[in-house]
Protein backbone atom coordinates (compact mmCIF):
# COMPACT_ATOMS: atom_id res chain seq x y z
CA UNK A 1 0.00 0.00 0.00
CA UNK A 2 1.42 3.36 -1.07
CA UNK A 3 0.60 6.78 0.40
CA UNK A 4 -0.78 9.48 -1.87
CA UNK A 5 -1.36 13.14 -1.08
CA UNK A 6 -3.67 14.81 -3.61
CA UNK A 7 -4.62 18.48 -3.83
CA UNK A 8 -6.75 20.32 -6.37
CA UNK A 9 -6.64 24.04 -7.06
CA UNK A 10 -8.71 25.73 -4.39
CA UNK A 11 -11.80 27.49 -5.81
CA UNK A 12 -12.23 31.17 -5.17
CA UNK A 13 -14.94 32.09 -2.71
CA UNK A 14 -16.80 34.66 -4.80
CA UNK A 15 -19.52 32.56 -6.36
CA UNK A 16 -20.38 29.12 -7.68
CA UNK A 17 -17.93 27.65 -10.18
CA UNK A 18 -18.75 26.60 -13.75
CA UNK A 19 -18.06 23.25 -15.40
CA UNK A 20 -14.74 24.46 -16.79
CA UNK A 21 -13.47 25.16 -13.27
CA UNK A 22 -14.68 21.74 -12.18
CA UNK A 23 -12.94 19.72 -14.89
CA UNK A 24 -9.75 21.76 -14.59
CA UNK A 25 -8.93 20.62 -11.07
CA UNK A 26 -11.40 19.14 -8.57
CA UNK A 27 -13.04 16.48 -10.73
CA UNK A 28 -9.92 14.79 -12.15
CA UNK A 29 -8.35 14.97 -8.68
CA UNK A 30 -11.40 13.13 -7.33
CA UNK A 31 -11.13 10.56 -10.13
CA UNK A 32 -7.53 9.84 -9.15
CA UNK A 33 -8.27 9.77 -5.41
CA UNK A 34 -11.15 7.33 -5.87
CA UNK A 35 -9.05 5.10 -8.11
CA UNK A 36 -6.17 4.95 -5.65
CA UNK A 37 -8.52 4.19 -2.77
CA UNK A 38 -10.03 1.42 -4.91
CA UNK A 39 -6.55 -0.04 -5.23
CA UNK A 40 -6.26 -0.01 -1.41
CA UNK A 41 -3.72 2.82 -1.20
CA UNK A 42 -3.74 5.35 1.64
CA UNK A 43 -5.04 8.64 0.26
CA UNK A 44 -5.26 12.18 1.66
CA UNK A 45 -7.35 14.30 -0.74
CA UNK A 46 -7.40 17.98 0.22
CA UNK A 47 -9.18 21.05 -1.09
CA UNK A 48 -10.48 24.32 0.38
CA UNK A 49 -12.06 27.64 -0.45
CA UNK A 50 -9.71 30.52 -1.30
CA UNK A 51 -11.15 33.34 0.79
CA UNK A 52 -8.79 36.31 0.80
CA UNK A 53 -8.05 39.06 -1.67
CA UNK A 54 -9.93 41.88 -3.35
CA UNK A 55 -12.67 39.86 -5.10
CA UNK A 56 -13.86 38.44 -1.77
CA UNK A 57 -14.25 41.92 -0.31
CA UNK A 58 -16.01 43.23 -3.42
CA UNK A 59 -18.37 40.23 -3.60
CA UNK A 60 -19.25 40.62 0.08
CA UNK A 61 -19.90 44.34 -0.36
CA UNK A 62 -22.14 43.62 -3.35
CA UNK A 63 -24.05 41.07 -1.26
CA UNK A 64 -24.36 43.62 1.56
CA UNK A 65 -22.68 41.33 4.09
CA UNK A 66 -19.54 41.46 6.25
CA UNK A 67 -16.81 39.65 4.38
CA UNK A 68 -16.34 37.01 7.10
CA UNK A 69 -20.06 36.19 7.04
CA UNK A 70 -20.13 36.10 3.24
CA UNK A 71 -17.14 33.73 3.09
CA UNK A 72 -18.60 31.40 5.70
CA UNK A 73 -21.89 31.17 3.81
CA UNK A 74 -20.20 30.63 0.43
CA UNK A 75 -17.94 27.96 1.88
CA UNK A 76 -20.98 25.97 2.97
CA UNK A 77 -22.60 26.40 -0.45
CA UNK A 78 -19.46 25.26 -2.29
CA UNK A 79 -18.97 22.34 0.11
CA UNK A 80 -22.56 21.17 -0.43
CA UNK A 81 -22.28 21.37 -4.23
CA UNK A 82 -18.99 19.46 -4.05
CA UNK A 83 -20.66 16.72 -2.00
CA UNK A 84 -23.50 16.52 -4.51
CA UNK A 85 -20.99 16.09 -7.33
CA UNK A 86 -19.41 13.22 -5.41
CA UNK A 87 -16.12 15.02 -4.75
CA UNK A 88 -14.60 12.82 -2.06
CA UNK A 89 -12.35 15.26 -0.22
CA UNK A 90 -10.85 14.01 3.02
CA UNK A 91 -11.18 17.62 4.10
CA UNK A 92 -12.55 20.74 2.42
CA UNK A 93 -10.95 23.57 4.31
CA UNK A 94 -10.92 27.37 4.40
CA UNK A 95 -7.91 29.59 3.73
CA UNK A 96 -9.22 31.97 6.40
CA UNK A 97 -8.74 29.31 9.09
CA UNK A 98 -6.61 29.90 12.17
CA UNK A 99 -4.35 27.05 11.00
CA UNK A 100 -3.59 28.95 7.80
CA UNK A 101 -2.98 32.20 9.68
CA UNK A 102 -0.35 30.51 11.85
CA UNK A 103 1.32 28.58 9.01
CA UNK A 104 1.43 31.56 6.62
CA UNK A 105 3.00 33.78 9.29
CA UNK A 106 5.43 30.95 10.11
CA UNK A 107 6.60 30.62 6.49
CA UNK A 108 7.00 34.40 6.13
CA UNK A 109 9.11 34.50 9.27
CA UNK A 110 11.34 31.65 8.07
CA UNK A 111 11.77 33.24 4.63
CA UNK A 112 12.80 36.53 6.24
CA UNK A 113 15.17 34.72 8.60
CA UNK A 114 16.85 33.11 5.58
CA UNK A 115 17.19 36.37 3.66
CA UNK A 116 14.45 35.76 1.08
CA UNK A 117 12.18 38.71 1.96
CA UNK A 118 12.80 42.27 0.78
CA UNK A 119 10.98 45.45 1.80
CA UNK A 120 10.13 47.50 -1.29
CA UNK A 121 8.67 50.99 -1.45
CA UNK A 122 5.90 51.35 -4.05
CA UNK A 123 3.63 54.14 -5.19
CA UNK A 124 -0.03 53.17 -5.06
CA UNK A 125 -3.39 54.84 -5.45
CA UNK A 126 -4.89 56.07 -2.18
CA UNK A 127 -8.56 56.97 -1.78
CA UNK A 128 -8.86 59.96 0.52
CA UNK A 129 -12.61 59.47 1.01
CA UNK A 130 -12.24 55.73 1.76
CA UNK A 131 -9.16 56.33 3.92
CA UNK A 132 -7.21 53.44 2.39
CA UNK A 133 -4.89 52.32 -0.37
CA UNK A 134 -6.74 50.73 -3.26
CA UNK A 135 -5.48 47.46 -4.74
CA UNK A 136 -5.68 47.29 -8.52
CA UNK A 137 -9.12 45.67 -8.61
CA UNK A 138 -10.56 48.34 -6.30
CA UNK A 139 -9.96 50.98 -8.96
CA UNK A 140 -12.26 51.39 -11.96
CA UNK A 141 -12.16 53.76 -14.87
CA UNK A 142 -12.21 54.09 -18.63
CA UNK A 143 -9.83 51.87 -20.61
CA UNK A 144 -7.34 53.97 -22.63
CA UNK A 145 -7.26 51.21 -25.25
CA UNK A 146 -10.94 50.53 -26.04
CA UNK A 147 -12.93 53.12 -24.08
CA UNK A 148 -14.75 50.58 -21.88
CA UNK A 149 -15.92 52.54 -18.82
CA UNK A 150 -15.74 49.72 -16.25
CA UNK A 151 -12.12 48.67 -16.74
CA UNK A 152 -10.28 47.59 -13.59
CA UNK A 153 -6.89 48.75 -12.45
CA UNK A 154 -5.25 45.49 -13.46
CA UNK A 155 -7.03 44.59 -16.70
CA UNK A 156 -9.81 45.67 -19.04
CA UNK A 157 -12.43 42.90 -19.12
CA UNK A 158 -13.65 44.16 -22.50
CA UNK A 159 -10.43 44.14 -24.55
CA UNK A 160 -8.29 42.10 -22.07
CA UNK A 161 -5.44 44.66 -22.15
CA UNK A 162 -3.21 44.50 -19.06
CA UNK A 163 -3.32 47.84 -17.22
CA UNK A 164 -1.85 49.75 -14.30
CA UNK A 165 -4.24 51.86 -12.20
CA UNK A 166 -2.51 55.01 -13.38
CA UNK A 167 -3.38 54.10 -17.01
CA UNK A 168 -7.13 54.52 -16.40
CA UNK A 169 -9.00 57.60 -17.59
CA UNK A 170 -11.14 59.17 -14.84
CA UNK A 171 -10.25 56.54 -12.22
CA UNK A 172 -12.60 56.03 -9.28
CA UNK A 173 -12.84 53.88 -6.18
CA UNK A 174 -14.75 50.62 -6.75
CA UNK A 175 -15.80 50.81 -3.09
CA UNK A 176 -17.34 54.26 -2.89
CA UNK A 177 -17.19 55.62 -6.42
CA UNK A 178 -15.05 58.51 -5.17
CA UNK A 179 -12.69 60.20 -7.62
CA UNK A 180 -10.79 61.85 -4.77
CA UNK A 181 -7.68 59.76 -5.34
CA UNK A 182 -3.95 60.39 -5.14
CA UNK A 183 -0.75 58.40 -5.49
CA UNK A 184 1.13 57.78 -2.24
CA UNK A 185 4.20 55.82 -1.19
CA UNK A 186 3.71 52.54 0.70
CA UNK A 187 6.01 49.68 1.66
CA UNK A 188 5.42 46.02 0.82
CA UNK A 189 7.20 42.72 1.31
CA UNK A 190 8.54 40.84 -1.70
CA UNK A 191 9.52 37.18 -1.92
CA UNK A 192 13.00 37.14 -3.48
CA UNK A 193 12.22 34.45 -6.05
CA UNK A 194 15.19 35.42 -8.22
CA UNK A 195 17.55 34.43 -5.43
CA UNK A 196 15.96 30.97 -5.48
CA UNK A 197 15.89 30.60 -9.26
CA UNK A 198 18.73 28.07 -9.54
CA UNK A 199 17.26 25.81 -6.87
CA UNK A 200 13.81 25.99 -8.47
CA UNK A 201 15.24 25.35 -11.95
CA UNK A 202 17.14 22.28 -10.73
CA UNK A 203 13.99 20.96 -9.08
CA UNK A 204 11.87 21.51 -12.22
CA UNK A 205 14.53 19.88 -14.42
CA UNK A 206 14.34 16.78 -12.21
CA UNK A 207 10.64 16.32 -13.06
CA UNK A 208 11.08 14.48 -16.34
CA UNK A 209 7.63 12.84 -16.17
CA UNK A 210 5.57 16.03 -15.89
CA UNK A 211 3.04 16.83 -18.64
CA UNK A 212 4.44 19.06 -21.38
CA UNK A 213 1.82 21.70 -20.55
CA UNK A 214 3.07 21.97 -16.95
CA UNK A 215 6.76 22.03 -17.79
CA UNK A 216 6.46 24.47 -20.70
CA UNK A 217 4.56 27.03 -18.60
CA UNK A 218 6.99 26.69 -15.70
CA UNK A 219 10.05 27.15 -17.90
CA UNK A 220 8.48 30.07 -19.76
CA UNK A 221 7.99 31.96 -16.50
CA UNK A 222 11.41 30.89 -15.30
CA UNK A 223 13.41 31.92 -18.36
CA UNK A 224 11.52 34.12 -20.85
CA UNK A 225 12.12 37.86 -21.00
CA UNK A 226 13.67 39.04 -17.75
CA UNK A 227 13.11 35.62 -16.23
CA UNK A 228 11.77 34.81 -12.79
CA UNK A 229 10.80 37.97 -10.89
CA UNK A 230 10.52 38.77 -7.22
CA UNK A 231 6.88 38.85 -6.16
CA UNK A 232 4.95 41.04 -3.76
CA UNK A 233 3.43 39.02 -0.91
CA UNK A 234 1.57 41.76 0.99
CA UNK A 235 -1.40 44.01 0.30
CA UNK A 236 -3.13 47.01 1.85
CA UNK A 237 -6.40 45.27 2.65
CA UNK A 238 -8.55 44.78 5.73
CA UNK A 239 -9.47 41.14 5.03
CA UNK A 240 -6.66 38.62 5.13
CA UNK A 241 -3.89 37.17 7.25
CA UNK A 242 -2.13 39.95 9.21
CA UNK A 243 1.55 40.35 8.38
CA UNK A 244 3.72 38.89 11.14
CA UNK A 245 7.15 37.28 11.48
CA UNK A 246 5.93 34.01 12.89
CA UNK A 247 4.10 35.06 16.04
CA UNK A 248 5.98 38.40 16.33
CA UNK A 249 4.96 41.82 14.94
CA UNK A 250 6.57 42.98 11.68
CA UNK A 251 7.64 46.62 12.16
CA UNK A 252 6.41 48.87 9.36
CA UNK A 253 3.85 46.32 8.15
CA UNK A 254 1.08 47.22 10.57
CA UNK A 255 -2.38 47.10 9.01
CA UNK A 256 -1.23 45.00 6.04
CA UNK A 257 -2.16 41.43 5.13
CA UNK A 258 -0.44 38.73 3.15
CA UNK A 259 -1.27 38.62 -0.55
CA UNK A 260 -3.82 35.92 -1.37
CA UNK A 261 -1.44 34.05 -3.68
CA UNK A 262 1.08 33.72 -0.87
CA UNK A 263 -1.33 32.25 1.66
CA UNK A 264 -3.61 30.20 -0.66
CA UNK A 265 -1.19 27.32 -1.49
CA UNK A 266 -0.12 27.14 2.17
CA UNK A 267 -3.77 26.27 2.85
CA UNK A 268 -3.10 22.81 1.38
CA UNK A 269 -0.98 22.13 4.47
CA UNK A 270 -3.34 24.04 6.77
CA UNK A 271 -6.41 22.18 5.47
CA UNK A 272 -4.73 18.86 6.20
CA UNK A 273 -4.22 20.11 9.75
CA UNK A 274 -7.84 21.34 9.90
CA UNK A 275 -8.99 17.86 8.93
CA UNK A 276 -6.89 16.28 11.68
CA UNK A 277 -8.32 18.78 14.17
CA UNK A 278 -11.85 17.91 13.08
CA UNK A 279 -11.17 14.21 13.60
CA UNK A 280 -9.64 14.87 17.02
CA UNK A 281 -6.21 13.70 15.89
CA UNK A 282 -2.82 14.98 17.12
CA UNK A 283 -0.53 17.13 14.97
CA UNK A 284 1.49 14.05 14.02
CA UNK A 285 -1.52 12.87 11.96
CA UNK A 286 -1.16 15.73 9.47
CA UNK A 287 2.57 16.31 9.74
CA UNK A 288 3.22 12.74 8.51
CA UNK A 289 1.83 13.92 5.14
CA UNK A 290 3.87 17.12 4.91
CA UNK A 291 7.12 16.88 6.89
CA UNK A 292 9.89 14.75 5.45
CA UNK A 293 11.39 14.42 8.93
CA UNK A 294 8.09 13.16 10.35
CA UNK A 295 7.04 10.44 7.91
CA UNK A 296 6.31 12.14 4.56
CA UNK A 297 9.31 10.61 2.84
CA UNK A 298 7.17 7.82 1.37
CA UNK A 299 4.34 10.12 0.22
CA UNK A 300 3.66 10.76 -3.48
CA UNK A 301 2.17 14.24 -3.82
CA UNK A 302 0.05 15.03 -6.92
CA UNK A 303 -1.53 18.41 -7.68
CA UNK A 304 -4.37 19.10 -10.15
CA UNK A 305 -5.00 22.54 -11.68
CA UNK A 306 -5.90 24.60 -14.71
CA UNK A 307 -2.98 25.99 -16.71
CA UNK A 308 -3.49 29.52 -15.32
CA UNK A 309 -2.45 28.25 -11.87
CA UNK A 310 0.71 26.48 -13.00
CA UNK A 311 3.16 29.39 -12.42
CA UNK A 312 2.15 29.69 -8.77
CA UNK A 313 2.53 25.97 -8.10
CA UNK A 314 5.74 25.40 -10.04
CA UNK A 315 7.53 28.59 -8.94
CA UNK A 316 6.02 30.64 -6.12
CA UNK A 317 4.80 27.93 -3.74
CA UNK A 318 7.99 25.87 -4.24
CA UNK A 319 9.98 29.07 -3.58
CA UNK A 320 8.12 29.41 -0.28
CA UNK A 321 8.83 25.78 0.66
CA UNK A 322 12.47 25.76 -0.46
CA UNK A 323 13.19 29.20 0.97
CA UNK A 324 11.87 28.20 4.39
CA UNK A 325 14.84 25.87 4.75
CA UNK A 326 12.56 23.35 6.46
CA UNK A 327 11.89 19.75 5.32
CA UNK A 328 8.40 20.25 3.88
CA UNK A 329 7.09 17.95 1.15
CA UNK A 330 7.33 19.35 -2.40
CA UNK A 331 4.94 18.23 -5.11
CA UNK A 332 5.98 15.18 -7.16
CA UNK A 333 3.59 15.50 -10.10
CA UNK A 334 1.49 18.40 -11.40
CA UNK A 335 -1.39 17.46 -13.69
CA UNK A 336 -2.45 20.62 -15.50
CA UNK A 337 -5.35 21.16 -17.87
CA UNK A 338 -6.21 23.47 -20.71
CA UNK A 339 -9.57 25.27 -20.84
CA UNK A 340 -13.09 24.01 -21.40
CA UNK A 341 -14.94 26.37 -23.73
CA UNK A 342 -18.69 26.63 -24.02
CA UNK A 343 -20.62 26.22 -27.25
CA UNK A 344 -18.35 28.29 -29.48
CA UNK A 345 -17.27 30.81 -26.85
CA UNK A 346 -16.27 31.27 -23.23
CA UNK A 347 -18.11 30.62 -20.00
CA UNK A 348 -19.19 33.98 -18.57
CA UNK A 349 -20.43 34.50 -15.03
CA UNK A 350 -21.44 38.11 -15.70
CA UNK A 351 -23.40 37.23 -18.83
CA UNK A 352 -24.96 34.03 -17.47
CA UNK A 353 -23.42 32.07 -20.31
CA UNK A 354 -22.59 28.42 -19.74
CA UNK A 355 -23.50 25.84 -17.12
CA UNK A 356 -22.52 26.31 -13.49
CA UNK A 357 -22.21 23.50 -10.98
CA UNK A 358 -25.48 24.09 -9.15
CA UNK A 359 -27.39 24.50 -12.43
CA UNK A 360 -25.91 21.30 -13.81
CA UNK A 361 -27.18 19.29 -10.85
CA UNK A 362 -30.65 20.82 -11.18
CA UNK A 363 -30.90 19.35 -14.69
CA UNK A 364 -29.30 15.91 -14.42
CA UNK A 365 -27.58 13.72 -11.80
CA UNK A 366 -23.87 14.22 -11.18
CA UNK A 367 -22.69 11.09 -13.04
CA UNK A 368 -23.95 12.39 -16.38
CA UNK A 369 -21.70 15.45 -16.00
CA UNK A 370 -18.80 13.56 -14.46
CA UNK A 371 -18.68 11.13 -17.38
CA UNK A 372 -18.83 13.77 -20.10
CA UNK A 373 -16.36 16.13 -18.46
CA UNK A 374 -13.77 13.44 -17.69
CA UNK A 375 -14.10 11.66 -21.03
CA UNK A 376 -13.59 15.05 -22.73
CA UNK A 377 -11.01 16.46 -20.29
CA UNK A 378 -8.94 19.27 -21.87
CA UNK A 379 -5.58 17.53 -21.57
CA UNK A 380 -3.73 18.01 -24.87
CA UNK A 381 -5.67 21.15 -25.85
CA UNK A 382 -8.82 23.08 -25.09
CA UNK A 383 -12.09 21.12 -25.17
CA UNK A 384 -15.47 22.49 -26.18
CA UNK A 385 -18.75 21.71 -24.48
CA UNK A 386 -21.67 21.51 -26.89
CA UNK A 387 -25.12 20.24 -26.03
CA UNK A 388 -25.14 17.97 -29.08
CA UNK A 389 -21.92 16.28 -28.02
CA UNK A 390 -23.12 15.99 -24.42
CA UNK A 391 -26.38 14.37 -25.53
CA UNK A 392 -24.58 11.97 -27.86
CA UNK A 393 -22.03 10.92 -25.24
CA UNK A 394 -24.63 10.34 -22.52
CA UNK A 395 -26.98 8.44 -24.82
CA UNK A 396 -24.35 6.27 -26.49
CA UNK A 397 -21.87 5.62 -23.67
CA UNK A 398 -23.99 5.63 -20.54
CA UNK A 399 -27.45 4.64 -21.72
CA UNK A 400 -26.77 2.38 -24.74
CA UNK A 401 -23.58 0.66 -23.60
CA UNK A 402 -23.50 0.46 -19.79
CA UNK A 403 -27.13 0.99 -18.84
CA UNK A 404 -28.43 -1.29 -21.55
CA UNK A 405 -26.11 -4.12 -20.50
CA UNK A 406 -27.21 -3.95 -16.85
CA UNK A 407 -30.89 -3.79 -17.80
CA UNK A 408 -30.81 -6.66 -20.31
CA UNK A 409 -28.96 -9.21 -18.20
CA UNK A 410 -30.85 -8.55 -14.94
CA UNK A 411 -34.27 -8.59 -16.59
CA UNK A 412 -33.51 -11.75 -18.56
CA UNK A 413 -32.29 -13.56 -15.47
CA UNK A 414 -35.38 -12.55 -13.51
CA UNK A 415 -37.66 -13.79 -16.28
CA UNK A 416 -35.98 -17.21 -16.63
CA UNK A 417 -34.23 -17.95 -13.35
CA UNK A 418 -35.75 -15.54 -10.82
CA UNK A 419 -33.83 -12.99 -8.74
CA UNK A 420 -31.01 -15.27 -7.69
CA UNK A 421 -27.84 -16.06 -9.62
CA UNK A 422 -28.37 -19.43 -11.37
CA UNK A 423 -26.04 -22.40 -11.11
CA UNK A 424 -24.90 -24.80 -13.83
CA UNK A 425 -22.66 -24.85 -16.90
CA UNK A 426 -18.97 -24.09 -17.30
CA UNK A 427 -16.88 -21.75 -19.43
CA UNK A 428 -16.36 -22.47 -23.10
CA UNK A 429 -14.07 -20.81 -25.68
CA UNK A 430 -16.19 -17.62 -25.82
CA UNK A 431 -15.93 -17.09 -22.07
CA UNK A 432 -12.21 -17.83 -22.02
CA UNK A 433 -11.71 -15.27 -24.80
CA UNK A 434 -13.74 -12.73 -22.82
CA UNK A 435 -11.65 -13.28 -19.68
CA UNK A 436 -8.47 -12.78 -21.72
CA UNK A 437 -9.79 -9.63 -23.41
CA UNK A 438 -11.07 -8.17 -20.15
CA UNK A 439 -7.76 -8.85 -18.41
CA UNK A 440 -5.85 -7.00 -21.13
CA UNK A 441 -8.27 -4.05 -21.00
CA UNK A 442 -8.27 -3.84 -17.20
CA UNK A 443 -4.46 -3.81 -17.11
CA UNK A 444 -4.44 -1.05 -19.77
CA UNK A 445 -7.04 0.91 -17.78
CA UNK A 446 -4.87 0.66 -14.66
CA UNK A 447 -1.86 1.90 -16.62
CA UNK A 448 -3.67 4.98 -17.88
CA UNK A 449 -5.12 5.72 -14.44
CA UNK A 450 -1.74 5.29 -12.76
CA UNK A 451 -0.33 7.90 -15.13
CA UNK A 452 -3.37 10.20 -14.77
CA UNK A 453 -4.25 10.02 -18.46
CA UNK A 454 -7.89 10.89 -18.00
CA UNK A 455 -9.34 10.64 -21.51
CA UNK A 456 -7.47 7.43 -22.30
CA UNK A 457 -8.74 5.94 -19.02
CA UNK A 458 -12.32 6.84 -19.97
CA UNK A 459 -11.92 5.33 -23.43
CA UNK A 460 -10.52 2.13 -21.94
CA UNK A 461 -13.36 1.90 -19.42
CA UNK A 462 -15.92 2.30 -22.19
CA UNK A 463 -14.15 -0.44 -24.15
CA UNK A 464 -14.50 -2.72 -21.10
CA UNK A 465 -18.26 -2.02 -21.04
CA UNK A 466 -18.43 -2.78 -24.77
CA UNK A 467 -16.82 -6.20 -24.25
CA UNK A 468 -19.74 -7.20 -22.03
CA UNK A 469 -22.29 -6.06 -24.60
CA UNK A 470 -20.51 -7.88 -27.39
CA UNK A 471 -20.36 -11.06 -25.33
CA UNK A 472 -24.05 -10.82 -24.45
CA UNK A 473 -25.00 -10.25 -28.07
CA UNK A 474 -22.83 -13.15 -29.25
CA UNK A 475 -23.70 -15.62 -26.46
CA UNK A 476 -27.43 -14.74 -26.70
CA UNK A 477 -28.53 -16.54 -23.53
CA UNK A 478 -32.17 -15.98 -24.54
CA UNK A 479 -31.54 -18.32 -27.47
CA UNK A 480 -29.22 -20.69 -25.59
CA UNK A 481 -31.87 -21.14 -22.89
CA UNK A 482 -34.18 -22.91 -25.34
CA UNK A 483 -31.71 -25.72 -26.02
CA UNK A 484 -29.16 -25.68 -23.19
CA UNK A 485 -30.48 -24.09 -19.94
CA UNK A 486 -27.29 -24.97 -18.04
CA UNK A 487 -25.13 -23.08 -20.51
CA UNK A 488 -27.55 -20.14 -20.42
CA UNK A 489 -27.28 -20.17 -16.62
CA UNK A 490 -23.49 -19.90 -16.87
CA UNK A 491 -23.77 -17.03 -19.37
CA UNK A 492 -26.17 -15.18 -17.09
CA UNK A 493 -24.02 -15.81 -14.02
CA UNK A 494 -21.04 -14.37 -15.88
CA UNK A 495 -23.11 -11.37 -16.98
CA UNK A 496 -24.31 -10.60 -13.47
CA UNK A 497 -20.75 -10.81 -12.15
CA UNK A 498 -19.75 -8.38 -14.89
CA UNK A 499 -22.11 -5.83 -13.33
CA UNK A 500 -20.19 -6.00 -10.06
CA UNK A 501 -16.90 -5.79 -11.95
CA UNK A 502 -18.15 -2.76 -13.89
CA UNK A 503 -19.26 -1.08 -10.67
CA UNK A 504 -15.78 -1.44 -9.14
CA UNK A 505 -13.96 -0.25 -12.26
CA UNK A 506 -16.41 2.58 -12.97
CA UNK A 507 -16.63 3.99 -9.44
CA UNK A 508 -13.90 6.64 -9.99
CA UNK A 509 -15.84 8.06 -12.96
CA UNK A 510 -19.50 7.48 -12.02
CA UNK A 511 -19.62 6.74 -8.28
CA UNK A 512 -23.39 7.07 -7.84
CA UNK A 513 -24.17 4.63 -10.66
CA UNK A 514 -21.49 2.30 -9.30
CA UNK A 515 -23.22 2.33 -5.91
CA UNK A 516 -26.55 1.59 -7.61
CA UNK A 517 -25.06 -1.38 -9.48
CA UNK A 518 -23.57 -2.83 -6.30
CA UNK A 519 -26.85 -2.31 -4.46
CA UNK A 520 -28.71 -4.13 -7.25
CA UNK A 521 -26.25 -7.01 -6.95
CA UNK A 522 -26.76 -6.92 -3.16
CA UNK A 523 -23.05 -6.72 -2.45
CA UNK A 524 -20.56 -4.25 -1.08
CA UNK A 525 -17.62 -6.26 -2.39
CA UNK A 526 -15.46 -3.58 -3.98
CA UNK A 527 -12.39 -5.79 -4.35
CA UNK A 528 -10.25 -4.57 -7.24
CA UNK A 529 -9.98 -7.17 -10.06
CA UNK A 530 -6.28 -8.01 -9.81
CA UNK A 531 -7.45 -11.44 -11.01
CA UNK A 532 -10.25 -10.91 -13.54
CA UNK A 533 -11.22 -14.58 -13.64
CA UNK A 534 -11.69 -14.63 -9.87
CA UNK A 535 -13.61 -11.34 -10.04
CA UNK A 536 -16.09 -12.94 -12.44
CA UNK A 537 -16.85 -15.60 -9.82
CA UNK A 538 -17.23 -13.22 -6.86
CA UNK A 539 -21.02 -13.57 -6.77
CA UNK A 540 -21.81 -17.30 -6.49
CA UNK A 541 -24.85 -19.26 -7.62
CA UNK A 542 -27.73 -18.68 -5.25
CA UNK A 543 -26.73 -15.07 -4.50
CA UNK A 544 -29.78 -12.78 -4.63
CA UNK A 545 -30.00 -9.61 -6.72
CA UNK A 546 -32.59 -7.04 -7.79
CA UNK A 547 -33.31 -5.45 -11.13
CA UNK A 548 -32.22 -1.81 -10.74
CA UNK A 549 -34.05 1.27 -11.90
CA UNK A 550 -32.87 2.69 -15.23
CA UNK A 551 -29.25 3.69 -14.61
CA UNK A 552 -29.14 6.41 -17.26
CA UNK A 553 -32.11 7.94 -19.04
CA UNK A 554 -31.51 9.19 -22.56
CA UNK A 555 -31.49 12.91 -23.26
CA UNK A 556 -34.22 13.89 -25.70
CA UNK A 557 -33.76 16.40 -28.51
CA UNK A 558 -36.37 18.60 -26.84
CA UNK A 559 -34.47 18.71 -23.54
CA UNK A 560 -31.20 19.37 -25.35
CA UNK A 561 -32.68 22.31 -27.27
CA UNK A 562 -34.31 23.76 -24.18
CA UNK A 563 -31.07 23.64 -22.16
CA UNK A 564 -29.05 25.09 -25.01
CA UNK A 565 -31.40 28.05 -25.18
CA UNK A 566 -31.56 28.49 -21.39
CA UNK A 567 -27.79 28.72 -20.90
CA UNK A 568 -26.76 30.66 -23.99
CA UNK A 569 -26.56 33.93 -22.01
CA UNK A 570 -26.05 37.25 -23.74
CA UNK A 571 -24.03 37.13 -26.92
CA UNK A 572 -22.23 40.30 -27.90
Amino acid sequence: MARHLITSAIPYINGIKHLGNLVGSQLPADLYARYLRGRDHEVMFICATDEHGTPAELAAAKAGKPVAVYCAEMHEIQAEIARNFGLSFDHFGRSSSERNHVLTQHFAGKLDENGYIAEVEERQVYSIDDGRFLPDRYIEGTCPNCGYDKARGDQCENCTKQLDPTDLIEPRSAISGSTNLEVRATKHLYLRQRALKDQIATWIDSKTDWPILTTSIAKKWLNDGDGLQDRGITRDLDWGIPVKKGDKPWPGMEGKVFYVWFDAPIEYIAATAEGADKRGQPDSAWRRWWRLDEGAGDVTYTQFMGKDNVPFHTLSFPATIIGSGEPWKLVDYIKSFNYLTYDGGQFSTSQGRGVFMDQALSILPADYWRWWLLSHAPESGDSEFTWENFQQSVNKDLADVLGNFVSRITKFCRSKFGETIPEGGSYGPEEEALVEALTARVRAYEGFMDHVEVRKSAAELRAIWVLGNEYLQSAAPWSTFKTDPDRAAMQVRLGLNLIRLYAVLSAPFIPFAADAMLAAMRTQDRTWPDDVRAALEALPAGHAFTVPEVLFAKISDESRDEWQDRFKGIRG
